[in-house]
């Protein structure tokens, strides 16, 4: 039953277990080598020189060392201790280069210098150290002592800058977006998948001085950014590729430099950077006997739930193979998406799985794992066997990647459990990957063990602005679609979903961008604001950005509000609410309701998207384009388009097409958006296409004008049935002007004009007034109540100001007025009367505040997104805590029962509750670890019941329970396995409004701990 659940886990620690008997360097026999010394010799003097075009020899003894030009800026420097070269990399990571660059080299005295235009390489004599020098003499890196080795490493020590910041290294899970100095990172597979490991290392760094580094190698290595610094790998040859950038840009010129060297990104089919899905489906030992056409029902799920999903793997289980494989690919491709296939048995059958459909290859940690040769040859092996046999692009995922990876796989940081903790340490771990030139890295939605309603939710959330992403089902004890948790989930779930489908064009323009640069588009804040003290610090940690436009804040804890959101320097908009902040600034507490990801935009941003579609397929020849436009200074973005599945983008079958953005810097002014022509043909592409404009001035315009004057339009009714025209929606985020147009050339540019309006912010944007409410604030279904409001007035006093709150149909609420005038930056609580309906959900329901009023000559809106908690009646009486209604209950295994032991993974499948022999009709079954919340609204004085593991585990298990009352622990019991007998419960609860019942796992194993809250009765008033 529930040990079903743990037979992956087994499965993998064993493969591991063998893999890492086979891993290293040299493949499977690695470890079979014998014994090397560990004295450490460090190169001597230099005792000869030669010069053969771009490349230098310089020979210390018997150690030789060469240095070979690549560009200006790159170049590589080899050591053979025995002078004897060796690649075991051959061409496999680094790809054939141009030219070398025309070098001159002189004699100084005491060294060697060897010059590009760009930078100088000086190889001191005695004894040969190297440095790195700029063109106008300035000192980049320097060997604090020339390169050493031992018996089973090779070691480089640099000398450290007093603020010089290192990142890189690939993969490292839980960090990476913030700088490594003064820690040490592993650069090796070690099959974690947990905080900490570094499934997907590369070994590269770059360093704030402005440049980089890449060991051309299969060996693991060690890299401690101390003072000095010192990397290792371990075999005996040092062979690294040094790379140099310089100013603002200096990292991602770095990155860019080690992608010329070892392969740009790879250009997704536009389906891939969708949400894809994966289960097993033929003979799913913990889903029961299906076939592989029972995917086309978890299909139609995604249809009938109105939800985007573009692929699915419909053979990822262990064990687990396929049928109707050509039936199941065009049944997902009738229903928009794409067939994948886990490659557990290798990829020789790959040719006929392609023709019949197949168009996602998931590669395997059981057979890509000896040696990292075989994991990259097996990324590039399936990557060029989709597009050998198909016209489409080459898709592959890879658990375990090297240098070389990004040009063929995306990388995901594996098997994870579904937990708040696994939310927070992801979020640093993709960002940080970018600085090694990983442009898709990812992780499965809410894990694949695991996870709860909330905990899917959240992590789908930012998962959306990430380039990839899939779900994974079959491990845990439920489903892990995004319709499988009910409401308010599914509808959160659906959201974010659309508003991922509907961002494609600007994230597919920066999948594009990066088969140029290298640099992907999920970026830690340190890549686009290197100057600033604070982005690469803990301050920068738990957030990243999704292009250089868009700044995710996750929520990683079970809470209503995120804190400490720190915004660098520029002006930032909140998306939902429209609210501006000037940075830097620290956000210290951010209203953050379950459907709201906190999220900014910044100012200047034209962000092209695809309206109200539920995949890519729905665009047709008549959709629109539209534009969210964010207007300040002089700006642009450039939309990459092409027909998104087929490689003909690579013979130049593609478009661009440029938005202008010309607005005040701050304040009034007139706001020009000119769309230029697209240039470029590709197949599918519209010849006309009509546009819509949100353009965010706070401010409304006097007119709108394309080539003449648009109509106004008086309501969103209007707007919506006219072909073209304009509305300024004053309660739309702040106020924003929605502008569409007829169907227009794209073979010609045009310009819409809002003139009298204003920068974002609007006219006066410190006049803007802020609103926040208190945390925690509750109501009763169908109970008159209140919610609180603070309204603060900007640098203007506010007049004429009303709150009211955008309300769930069927609940009632009132306008409040506020009397009498705000000051300049004061504060005023308002309350605003609401009743929640009487059949209200009793769950945390997401409200709007909204408040109008005049400011600085003008009539505003500003609003707030904020947290009410739906409760049901208190209990009274005697109450089983069976018949109550939770606030919210989390179980380890399936759903926790009511009258009823713990059961499978579904609802009422429990048996009668047994404790030592005697039987109950009431009770809760839970399964470690479980935590079940109850109101009680202070009415209760006691609570009783009866505590033990169910009979039915005959022995097994160990647990402890425990009673919490308002945050505080008001019992616990001793630790019970299934022999102990039943332990009695009586807790006063005087004065308590909420208890939380608790059974936890107490020895580290969860098989069996069916915990029983037996005759689990409140005594209440």
């Amino acid at each position: 039953m529930q040990t079903s659940t743990r037979m992956r886990a087994a499965v993998v620690a064993a493969l591991l277990g063998l893999l890492a008997a086979l891993s290293g360097p040299g493949g499977a026999h690695a470890d079979e080598a014998p014994p090397e010394s560990t004295e450490t010799t460090t190169v001597g003097n230099v005792t000869g020189f030669r010069a053969d075009g771009a490349v230098y020899r310089l020979t210390a003894g018997q150690a030789e060392a060469r240095v070979s030009f690549v560009s200006k800026e790159t170049f590589r420097i080899e050591l053979a201790p025995d002078g004897k070269f060796t690649d075991p990399t051959g061409d496999d990571i680094v790809l054939p280069q141009g030219e070398p660059p025309r070098t001159r080299w002189k004699e100084r005295g005491d060294r060697y210098e060897l010059s590009t235009g760009e930078v100088t390489l000086r190889a001191y004599k005695k004894p040969l150290r190297f440095a790195l020098h700029r063109a106008d003499g300035s000192r980049i890196w320097s060997e604090t002592k020339g390169l050493s080795w031992t018996g089973e490493k090779t070691v480089q020590t640099l000398a450290r800058g007093a603020n010089e910041q290192f990142y890189g290294a690939g993969m490292q899970n839980g960090r990476g977006n913030t700088t490594h100095r003064d820690k040490t990172v592993e650069v090796a597979v070690d099959y974690n998948w947990d905080d900490g490991g570094h499934p997907n290392s590369v070994p590269f760094y770059l360093s704030s001085a402005g440049y980089g580094v890449f060991r051309n190698t299969y060996a693991p290595g060690t890299y401690a950014f101390t003072d000095p610094v010192t990397t290792s790998a371990k075999e005996q040859r040092f062979d690294a590729y040094y790379f140099t950038g310089e100013g603002a840009d200096a990292a991602k010129d770095v990155i860019g430099q080690y992608t010329d060297l070892t392969g740009k990104p790879f250009l997704p089919p536009v389906y891939g950077m969708e949400i894809g899905d994966a289960d097993c489906y033929l003979h799913n030992a913990n889903r029961g006997e299906r076939h592989t056409l029972d995917s086309l029902k978890v299909a139609d799920g995604y249809v009938e739930n109105d939800m985007p999903n573009g692929w699915m793997l419909v053979n990822d289980g262990y064990g687990c193979g396929y049928e109707d494989l050509e039936e199941t690919a065009q049944g997902l491709k009738d229903r928009n998406m794409e067939l994948g296939l886990w490659t557990e048995d290798g990829i020789e059958n790959l040719e006929a799985q392609v023709k019949a459909g197949q168009r996602v290859a998931k590669l395997d940690v059981a057979w890509v794992g000896p040696g990292y040769k075989f994991a990259l040859d097996a990324c590039k092996d399936a990557y060029q066997g989709i597009e050998d046999h198909s016209d489409a692009r080459g898709f592959t995922w890879a658990p375990e990647s090297w240098a070389g990876a990004q040009r063929c796989g995306v990388q995901w940081s594996g098997d994870q459990s579904g937990t708040w903790e696994y939310i927070r340490w992801q979020i640093p771990t993709y960002a940080g990957a970018t600085m090694s030139g990983l442009a898709y890295t990812t992780g499965d939605v809410d894990g694949i063990f695991g996870g709860s309603a909330k905990t899917y939710t959240r992590d789908l959330q930012w998962k959306m602005f990430l380039g990839t992403t899939m779900t994974m089902d079959g491990w845990a004890p439920m489903d892990k679609q995004p319709f499988r948790h009910g409401e308010p989930y599914t509808s959160v779930n659906r959201d974010y979903l659309k508003l991922k489908e509907s961002l494609l064009p600007y994230q597919y323009s920066y999948a594009h961008e990066a088969t140029k640069t290298g640099v992907g588009m999920v970026r830690p804040l340190v890549l686009e604001y290197p100057d600033d003290p604070k982005a690469s610090t803990e301050a920068a940690k738990y957030e990243f950005l999704s292009g250089e436009h868009f700044l995710v804040a996750p929520v990683y804890q079970d809470t209503t509000e995120r804190k400490d959101i720190y915004l660098p320097k520029g002006t930032w908009i909140d998306y939902w609410s429209g609210r501006t902040y000037e940075g830097p600034t620290t956000i210290d507490s951010y209203s953050a309701p379950l459907d709201t990801l906190p999220l900014f935009v910044k100012a200047g941003a034209a962000v092209p998207m695809w309206p109200g579609i539920r995949s890519y397929r729905d665009r047709t020849a008549d959709s629109p384009l539209a534009w969210d436009v964010y207007p300040q200074g002089n700006t642009s973005f450039t939309l990459y388009e092409d027909d998104g599945v087929t490689r003909q983008h690579r013979d130049g079958k593609y478009a661009t097409q440029r938005a202008d953005v010309r607005a005040p810097k701050h304040g009034a002014g007139d706001v020009l958006v000119t769309i230029n022509e697209s240039r470029g043909s590709f197949t599918g592409k519209q010849p006309a296409r009509p546009y819509e404009f949100t353009v965010h001035t706070g401010s409304e315009p006097r007119a709108v004008k394309l080539d003449r004057t648009l109509p106004e339009l008086t309501s969103k009714a209007a707007y919506d049935k006219a072909r073209q025209g304009w509305w300024y929606d004053r309660d739309d985020r702040g106020g924003v002007v929605h502008v569409k147009t007829a169907p227009l050339s794209t073979a010609k540019k045009f310009t819409v004009k809002l003139l009298g309006t204003s920068a974002v912010g609007g006219k006066k944007a410190s006049a803007a007034a802020a609103l926040t409410a208190p945390t925690g604030q509750e109501a009763g279904a169908g109970t008159p109540g209140t919610v609180q409001v603070d309204v603060t007035a900007g640098r203007s006093d506010l007049t004429d100001t009303t709150v009211s709150l955008q309300v769930p149909e069927g609940w009632q609420t009132a306008t409040a007025k506020v009397p009498g005038r705000i000051p300049a930056g004061a504060t005023r609580r308002v309350e605003v009367a609401l009743t929640p309906a009487k059949d209200a959900e009793v769950r945390e329901t997401r409200l709007t505040a909204l408040a109008r009023y005049r400011a600085a000559g003008e009539t505003r809106t500003s609003q707030q997104r904020l947290a009410v908690s739906v409760l049901p009646p208190a209990p009274e009486g005697e109450a089983w805590a069976s018949d109550l209604v939770w606030l919210s209950d989390t179980n380890g295994y399936g759903p926790a029962e009511r009258d009823r032991s713990n059961g499978e993974s579904g609802a009422d499948d429990g048996k009668t509750l047994t404790l030592a022999g005697k039987t109950y009709e009431k009770g809760i079954g839970t399964h470690a670890d479980s935590d079940i919340a109850v109101h009680l609204g202070g009415r209760c004085t006691a609570f009783t019941a009866d505590v033990g593991i169910d009979d039915e585990i005959n022995g097994y298990g160990e647990v402890a329970f425990s009673v919490e009352g308002d945050g505080k622990v008001l019992w616990t019991s001793p630790k019970l396995t299934g022999a102990s007998a039943t332990v009695p419960v009586d807790v006063k609860l005087d004065g308590v409004r909420q208890v939380r019942l608790k059974a936890t796992d107490t020895n580290g194993s969860k098989t069996g701990d069916h915990g029983d809250w037996a005759a689990a009765k409140f005594h209440c008033a």
